[in-house]
């Protein structure tokens, strides 16, 4: 059994993964941002971008032939500042970033964990590593020593359970604007997934974007995201992959919330709502559907995700965390650790606090 893994970047020799990935992906605790169907729909959809031409996925064999571990990462370049378009060389986790991945991590056998823990190491020496959004278990338990976590990012999840959210005030007022809202001709109905298709994307793109119009806010979840989602959807079944609740007006779709559902767990992505139905907090009936169907097609957890928007603990949600970790040495390190050391003194300055310190690595 070899300590050091094979590297592949042929998407027909990845796809022949496909099976055993999966499984692995699902006995290990590995999110829906770690399987076999959120990476290579990235690779299909951005693979052939000349910056991201760097894909490798590092593969462990178990001597009776079974797949003991997987870890995809990309070589490419983060960026320092707008101003410096061509960015530092790194090496960072496949998905993470056009993706816009949480919970990051890598399907790895017990068995297997010292082995991708060395490797790591190893790839430290002689690269700089940009490890985002880590899952405490799957993830930043194989980052080297040394390395530095920069950032903490809070998560927040609740049960997949209609009686876990929030106060019962909170609940009569759901069930006041569900009924107002039923008065409007207003009707939900989930689309589990493999039955999502792109006319339904569609409309949630046109949706959201009106949605962040009225906001005054910029948006990144636009057409250039397209056909990575639609790869996602292709790769879509029973149980597994991107799904969604709509509000069904008498001319179409209101309001659609779209999400991932995996090994019990679903993740909401991205929503988009009319407006003109603010007045009737569509937005937060839409979750509290959400809540109730995914608990029918046998979730338990509802995460999130990313931020910490006061909405989402009115749910009733609590925080879990995701770690940002910067390792390596060289130049590439010297400017990223410059970059993340400028954006805590901003985020200080801002706050009225003092200097900036070390917010922590890990230590041999």
């Amino acid at each position: 059994m070899s300590a050091r893994p094979r590297l592949l970047a042929d998407p027909g020799a990845l796809e022949s993964l496909v099976p055993a990935w999966r499984d692995l992906a699902a006995a290990t605790g590995v999110a829906y941002f770690g399987t076999p169907d959120w990476v290579l729909a990235w690779l299909a959809a951005f693979g052939d971008d000349p910056q991201h031409r760097g894909a490798r996925v590092a593969v462990w064999d178990g001597p009776d032939g079974r797949l003991d571990a997987v870890v995809p990462l990309l070589a490419t370049r983060q960026a320092l500042h707008p101003r410096l378009p061509s960015g530092a060389r790194c090496l960072t986790v496949l998905g993470a970033g056009a993706g816009a991945a949480d919970h990051c991590g890598f399907a790895v056998a017990p068995e297997r964990a010292d082995d991708v823990r060395a490797w790591f190491g190893a790839l430290a020496q002689r690269s700089t590593l940009w490890l985002p959004n880590l899952d405490p278990e799957t993830g930043a338990a194989y980052i080297p020593l040394g390395a530095r976590l920069v950032e903490r990012t809070a998560c927040p999840t609740m049960p997949a359970d209609p009686e876990a959210i929030g106060s019962a005030r909170f609940r009569k007022d759901l069930r006041y604007y569900a009924r107002r809202l039923a008065a409007e001709g207003i009707r939900f109905r989930f689309v589990p997934p493999g039955a999502v298709d792109e006319k339904l994307f569609d409309a949630l793109l046109g949706l959201h974007a009106r949605r962040q119009e009225t906001l005054g806010r910029a948006t990144t979840f636009d057409a250039a995201r397209k056909p990575f989602h639609l790869a996602l959807i292709g790769r879509g079944a029973p149980g597994r992959g991107p799904c969604a609740m709509v509000a069904e007006g008498p001319d179409g779709p209101v309001g659609i919330l779209y999400g991932f559902l995996w090994q019990g767990t679903f993740s909401y992505y991205q929503t988009g709502w009319d407006p003109a139905f603010a007045r009737l907090s569509l937005g937060t009936v839409l979750v509290a559907e959400t809540v109730a169907a995914v608990r029918a097609e046998g979730a338990d957890v509802f995460d999130f995700l990313r931020g910490a928007e006061e909405y989402k603990y009115r749910f009733g949600a609590v925080d879990r965390h995701d770690t940002t970790w910067l390792a390596g040495r060289g130049l590439s390190g010297l400017l990223l650790g410059g970059r993340v050391r400028a954006k805590e003194l901003q985020t200080r300055r801002a706050a009225g606090l003092g200097p900036v310190g070390a917010v922590g690595s890990v230590e041999g």
